[in-house]
């Protein structure tokens, strides 16, 4: 009997601990599907010990097969490009695309594409860092949250033994929202291009507090079950971060890639503008934001 075959998109540092974990169990068959080459091995160094793992590794879209699952791990603003360039040949009639990513609109950039049906979102809490070419530093144990709906449970029984835990929630709305006022507060980092512990200075915590506070209320607008308790929920969590942790907002500015900025903080004005919310915090955050990666680009 053949193995299911599975096929992660994107070989940053998520990609890079979905495909190492799940081909570390023996029982798949893994391919990870990139950009380019460079590495062959994929080293994860986590909570539980260093994991070393080869799969199929792909460049060329033209060399993938259909296969059973397609986990994409791409950031939001690319999303719509790997779909285009690698799902036409990884996926068959039955083949169901789980989306890993930050934000609320995982299904966006798939429109079109593929089957809502057979498209499972998935929230992902998965503290990670690139080290380098296949390298990876997970600094926690890594969770993720599904709907409960049809191939919720076929999904979870992919990373049985991978020590990621990965559950169903009948109330996803209000687990992917939750998630967003996390991310949402990780953007003063990337603003002042400081790891986590910038929240222990005195100027940082007041906007990181707003930033949330505003999620919350387009959260309620949008269905979410999230309250008053939620914004020292998730402030509690950030003053629990390891002082030198770095979200992948802040990698990405460091690093001069493209910012999953509209995904995380834009999302919540654009939400906040439907519903008549303001979010002059967020919308100022993402403005000042866009305004330094401008100049900096320009001096290059």
């Amino acid at each position: 009997m053949s193995l299911p075959r599975i096929a992660i998109i994107g070989a940053g540092a998520i990609g890079t601990v979905i495909a190492a974990r799940l081909a570390a169990t023996g029982r798949l068959d893994v391919s990870l599907c990139r950009r380019s080459g460079g590495f062959e091995t994929l080293h994860v160094q986590g909570p539980d010990g260093s994991i070393s793992a080869t799969p199929v590794l792909l460049t060329d879209p033209a060399r993938a097969a259909p296969v059973n699952w397609v986990i994409t791990t791409t950031k939001a603003y690319d999303s719509a490009a790997a779909a285009a360039t690698w799902l036409p040949h990884l996926m068959r009639g039955d083949t169901r695309l789980a989306v890993l990513q930050n934000g609320v609109e995982h299904g966006a950039a798939f429109a079109g594409l593929v089957d809502p049906a057979l498209l499972l979102p998935v929230m992902l809490d998965i503290p990670a860092e690139r080290l380098g070419p296949g390298r990876v530093l997970q600094r926690a144990s890594g969770l993720m949250v599904v709907p409960d709906q049809p191939g919720s449970a076929d999904f979870i029984a992919l990373f049985a033994g991978t020590g990621i835990a990965v559950t169903a929630d009948t109330d996803f709305t209000t687990v992917i929202w939750r998630k967003l006022c996390l991310n949402a507060a990780g953007a003063v980092s990337a603003l002042l291009r400081q790891p986590a512990g910038i929240i222990h200075h005195a100027g940082a915590e007041p906007v990181m507090r707003a930033l949330v506070a505003e999620c919350v209320a387009v959260a309620q607008a949008e269905g979410a079950k999230l309250d008053g308790d939620t914004v020292e929920q998730v402030m509690a969590a950030c003053r629990g971060a390891a002082v030198d942790g770095i979200n992948s907002l802040l990698a990405d500015r460091l690093a001069g890639r493209p910012l999953e900025l509209d995904a995380r903080n834009g999302v919540i004005v654009r939400r906040g503008e439907v519903h008549g919310i303001p979010t002059p915090v967020n919308r100022t955050v993402r403005d000042l934001i866009q305004a330094a990666v401008a100049a900096e680009q320009a001096q290059r």
